[in-house]
């Protein structure tokens, strides 16, 4: 890994005002929010710094998500760089707009604090409501630790205003888990991001003086084609965000990919992970090894597009894959993920078994002690012959 910058600053700060950080170095011209737990604080130190004098930028304050979203459409339209974030019921309510943003190729950027849907009501972290919204034609990411969120808000812009992408990008991070914990950051310094981050030079835009029509009404002959166009673009965009995240090393030293991969040389069982509980599963998939247990660990950092062939590649020497998700389709399979790595690997001629194991919901904590179960209890389950079931891991009752 390169050395940092000469101008990278190590500091403490909570990941929501890192993030709110981050958009004000990317220089967020358009922002429009409705505060709801756990993202609010992420736009509410926004709001202070366009008080404040510090960031030049509109701030509109909406009374609802569904408004929030609807006015980042007009703004980025009209050729702003825009931003909002939400969470939960507030992404439940965009949903409407959510397939209109990626429809009409707008790069707003969102973060995405995640948290369990009503009912039960409940305020802490899981992954349903990004869940229910994989089909929107957005690019999609997790991290899985403050420093990753704030890199990924300032690489989301670069990315999603590509004049080959022009697509939302959405940075998934786990609420409070990651939302409000203070972490040591590196922040570079506002001349980097600048060079790596120009000004936004929109294709098309809203203006009296060159009308344009965008959102128009398409007959069925043509609705087919625009929807293949849209699949073209988000699946292409990978490359992009490959280019991207690889010019951000070059300036930071820290490289993403895809699918990260964590002691798996020798590993015959891994699991699979997304976002912050990626950390947990390191330290326990440690402490497996220092034991003499060959397992190692695969987390999923890309969603959408989803990488296929990265994936492939991760697994294709293992025997068995528990694959860990933290939402639960409901009357189907099991959880999202789990049935979408299946599908991944289906054409692989030889490849491993999958268990799936749904932890977490509702915030319900998940130490490293649940890993060496879940591992167990796989394991047990491959001998006995995998059933195709899935599994709550500590539902009591």
């Amino acid at each position: 890994m390169s050395a940092h910058p000469a101008k990278a600053q190590r500091v403490g700060m909570e990941v929501s005002i890192a993030v709110s950080h981050a958009v004000q170095m990317a220089r967020a011209e358009a922002i429009a929010a409705y505060p709801i737990t756990p993202q609010t604080h992420i736009v509410e130190h926004l709001s202070s710094l366009v008080a404040n004098g510090e960031l030049e930028a509109e701030f509109i304050n909406v009374e609802s998500e569904h408004s929030a979203l609807s006015a980042c459409i007009g703004m980025s339209a009209a050729g702003a760089r825009t931003f909002t974030a939400t969470s939960s019921q507030g992404l439940a309510l965009m949903h409407e707009i959510l397939f209109i943003a990626s429809g009409m190729r707008l790069p707003i950027v969102m973060v995405v604090a995640n948290r369990a849907l009503s009912a039960p009501l409940s305020i802490w972290n899981d992954h349903s409501d990004i869940m229910g919204a994989r089909d929107i034609g957005w690019i999609q990411v997790f991290v899985k630790n403050g420093q990753e969120a704030y890199d990924h808000t300032i690489m989301a812009f670069k990315i999603a205003e590509h004049p080959e992408v022009l697509l939302p990008t959405i940075v998934n991070l786990d609420g409070f888990i990651l939302s409000h914990v203070v972490e040591a950051l590196e922040f570079i310094g506002q001349e980097e991001v600048d060079g790596f981050l120009p000004p936004y030079q929109p294709r098309y835009r809203l203006d009296p003086k060159k009308p344009v029509t965008m959102g128009a009404f398409a007959m069925p002959e043509i609705y087919t084609e625009v929807k293949f166009a849209h699949q073209v673009a988000l699946t292409n965009s990978a490359r992009h965000i490959l280019e991207v995240w690889e010019e951000w090393a070059g300036l930071t030293g820290r490289r993403y990919r895809p699918v990260e991969t964590y002691l798996t040389e020798d590993a015959r069982v891994l699991f699979l992970t997304m976002g912050s509980l990626t950390e947990v599963a390191e330290v326990a998939v440690e402490e497996m090894r220092a034991k003499g247990v060959p397992v190692g660990l695969v987390s999923l950092r890309l969603w959408r597009p989803f990488p296929f062939e990265a994936l492939r590649e991760a697994v294709k020497e293992a025997e068995l894959l528990i694959v860990c998700d933290r939402a639960l389709s409901p009357g189907g399979p099991g959880g999202p993920v789990h049935s979408e790595v299946r599908t991944c690997l289906y054409p692989l001629e030889t490849r491993p078994a999958t268990v799936n194991y749904i932890i977490g919901l509702g915030g319900r904590d998940v130490p490293p002690e649940a890993f060496h179960d879940i591992l167990a209890q796989a394991q047990k389950e491959q001998e006995s012959g995998p059933s195709g079931e899935f599994f709550l891991y500590g539902v009591r009752g």
